[in-house]
């Protein structure tokens, strides 16, 4: 009796252990496939900052000698951003509320905040 209560017992903990790997790995592939979505949006934001706002901020988010301030000191404020993209400010900076949608420039934000300096 104890041999056979021994060997279910190893059956059970084996078809456990199988079964824990098969989702481990279902999980991993499924990361995988839809990569890290924070990552993604900080590659779009850095693609579209290339395009539209490196001219006037620079290539690497600040352009010294310009009134154009340095990105990367922005202050934590995701509203302000917003609302600065996209209705411009003080008649320098033109608003881009018409050209960028709300995702780009989420993704803006995201490329810049993780770009911020410590």
């Amino acid at each position: 009796m104890l041999r056979h209560i021994s060997h279910k017992t190893v059956a059970i903990l084996a078809t456990v252990a199988v079964l824990t790997v098969a989702l481990a790995a279902t999980v991993r592939a499924a990361d995988d496939s839809n990569g890290n979505p924070l990552q993604a949006q900080i590659d779009h934001g850095k693609s579209t900052y290339a395009e539209k706002c490196s001219h006037c901020h620079g290539p690497n988010l600040m352009n010294s000698g310009t009134i154009t301030p340095d990105l990367r000191a922005f202050p934590d404020d995701k509203t302000r951003f917003v609302t600065t993209v996209k209705n411009g400010k003080n008649n320098r900076m033109p608003p881009w509320g018409d050209i960028l949608n709300d995702d780009d420039i989420g993704d803006l934000w995201a490329f810049i905040s993780s770009r911020r300096k410590p």
